[in-house]
């Protein structure tokens, strides 16, 4: 999977203008020097980063600002006096940014980024008519048809608040349906989004 992430980032990177293209390389080379996949954590301190990058630490600073506003990097634990911060991968959302171009790679790749329906169990889940106009409906039917125990149980209780600009602003009825749904199934919701041409924002 680390493979597939960074095969990702490069490829979309390669699609977009040099300023992206350097701030992703840079991102890349982090991840791959400096980040533990097992643990989810990057620890390393401005220095460091800087010296990896040849650049300043003020690059350092404001190019790790610009992660975090991006959502690529998840501040876990702030700086202290005598410790770095300690940052996680914003995993579904480098996934829904770069889905755009997981096709430039193959379809073999795309077929690896979105994982297959499981297998139905026994129970007989009935399907029920997605109602309604837009791209949400449509959206939402398809997960219906591929995954019908994902549709019940975590996509038919959210709501659409607003389309707008092709943007899927969707509400969930709890913190924590929106909290295990980010989890666990944002990324291939929003990979089906974007394969319809639209994005998803997830409101708590």
């Amino acid at each position: 999977m680390k493979y597939d992430v960074l095969v990702a980032l490069g490829s979309w990177a390669c699609a977009g203008d040099k300023h992206l293209q350097r701030r992703a390389l840079r991102f890349i080379t982090l991840l791959t020097a400096r980040y533990n996949w097992q643990s989810d954590t990057l620890t390393t301190g401005q220095k460091e980063i800087a010296r990896l990058w040849s650049v300043d630490e003020r690059t350092v600073k404001r190019e790790m600002a610009h992660l975090r506003e991006a959502g690529w990097l998840v501040l876990k634990r702030p700086s202290a006096r005598g410790r770095v911060a300690c940052y996680g991968l914003g995993l579904d959302v480098v996934l829904a940014q770069t889905a755009e171009s997981w096709s430039h790679v193959g379809p073999d790749f795309v077929a690896r980024m979105i994982p297959p329906a499981p297998e139905p169990s026994p129970q007989t889940v009935v399907p029920f008519p997605v109602q309604g106009s837009g791209q949400w409906p449509a959206l939402a039917a398809r997960v219906q048809a591929e995954d019908p125990g994902l549709y019940q149980a975590w996509v038919a209780p959210l709501i659409c608040v607003e389309e707008r600009d092709d943007v899927l602003r969707l509400r969930a009825p709890s913190r924590f349906h929106a909290s295990f749904l980010r989890t666990h199934h944002l990324s291939r919701l929003a990979a089906l989004a974007r394969l319809q041409g639209c994005s998803i924002e997830l409101v708590e």
